[in-house]
């Protein structure tokens, strides 16, 4: 099918499927992490595990953050 094809089919499409479209051709130029990345989030994940206490919330992390970069 070509380009112009598909752009014709487009009103044809539901919102839902429009989405669906637009998610699946960005997923195209995502690269995906590299081996050496899963390694790290595997490590990081595994020393949460052994120490949970380690970690700290979503909502702490912004309140440092801000506390941190705010003019």
């Amino acid at each position: 099918m070509s380009f112009a094809e598909v752009m014709q089919q487009l009103p044809a499409l539901t919102l839902a499927e429009r989405q669906m479209l637009v998610r699946k051709a960005l997923e195209l130029d995502d690269p995906g992490l590299s081996a050496d990345d899963v390694a790290l989030v595997e490590e990081r994940l595994a020393a949460y595990h052994a120490d949970p206490s380690s970690a700290v919330s979503l909502d702490e992390m912004k309140r440092r953050l801000r506390s941190r970069f705010s003019a």
